[in-house]
Order: C-alpha cells, then sequence, then structure tokens
C-alpha cells in the first residue's frame, strides 16, 4: 500500500535526522568519549548512559531514515479536488448527536487531533477513505459505535 506524507510532515523528519545526525549525535559521542577517558566503563554511569542514548539515536535516525523513502510527499497547497475522499482531504462530517466535526486526514506521525489532523490509518480515517458527501458511514471506535455522515470533502493548505 502506497504511504503518503504532507510535504510539512516530510519537511520535519527531514529536520529531525538532521538535528540528530550533525547535533545530537556528535554532541553524544563527545560525552561518552570523555566519559570513556576516565577509566572503568562499567561502574562509569555517564558512559553507560551515553552508550543507551547512542543506541537509541541510531534506532531513531534508522527509522526516519526507512520512513521517507517510502513515502510519497503530497503538497496540500497544489493538491487537486477530488469528490471522493483522499489522503489530505479536509473532510466534515456530522456525527449522530447532530454535531459537526472536521477532520484532516495525515499520516499517523502527523496525526494530532486536538487539531483536526487525524491519522489515515486511525478507525475513523480508515473509514472515511473512498467515500463522498452523502455516505453514511459507522466507525467502531474503543468507546463504542459511531455514525458519521459526511457533509463536505475540500482539499488545499491550511488547517481544518
Amino acid at each position: 500500500m502506497a504511504r503518503f506524507i504532507t510535504k510539512e510532515g516530510y519537511e520535519a523528519i527531514r529536520a529531525e535526522i538532521d538535528f540528530l545526525w550533525k547535533t545530537e549525535r556528535p554532541r553524544v559521542v563527545a560525552e561518552v568519549s570523555s566519559a570513556a577517558d576516565l577509566g572503568d566503563r562499567s561502574e562509569n554511569a555517564a558512559y553507560i548512559y551515553g552508550k543507551k542514548r547512542m543506541r537509541e539515536i541510531d534506532s531513531r535516525l534508522r527509522y526516519l531514515r526507512r520512513k521517507i523513502e517510502a513515502v510519497t510527499v503530497v503538497d496540500l497547497a497544489t493538491q487537486p479536488q477530488f469528490s471522493t475522499i483522499k489522503f489530505g482531504a479536509i473532510v466534515e462530517v456530522l456525527d449522530d448527536d447532530e454535531e459537526t466535526r472536521v477532520f484532516r486526514l495525515v499520516d499517523k506521525e502527523e496525526s494530532e487531533p486536538k487539531r483536526g489532523r487525524i491519522s489515515v490509518q486511525s478507525p475513523i480515517g480508515r473509514a472515511l477513505l473512498g467515500r463522498e458527501v452523502g455516505d453514511y458511514v459507522t466507525v467502531r471506535l474503543p468507546k463504542g459505535t459511531a455514525g458519521l455522515e459526511i457533509v463536505s470533502i475540500r482539499y488545499g493548505a491550511g488547517d481544518p
């Protein structure tokens, strides 16, 4: 399955990679080297912690690099309009309580529900993908089942 990420999300990952590789990792390497110069490494907390932090940084770098090599970057500002819900869509729905909710569908790494950004991998995101205005979807959530009627779909830059 193709994975998508917004241009903003891609740039955030690139910035994190750059920070970890060019700033954080060299700092930790210097700390580990200094701690190693102090002698007995088996009881040297700074050395042990530094080595642990190096493993965490290297693991995170591997994860981030794999993530961005396997994605298609979507520029929300230039994304064409579709009649169905796809990655990047801003979707207005009416729930069973007659409350209007607005979501932007993004990758799980970019998900911020308080800003209305939900993951296409989430139960709601999966239920909405491919649907059209007027469709009614039933979503199984941890709190139970929810029904959503799709009121509008639009594409473009900005928050929902």
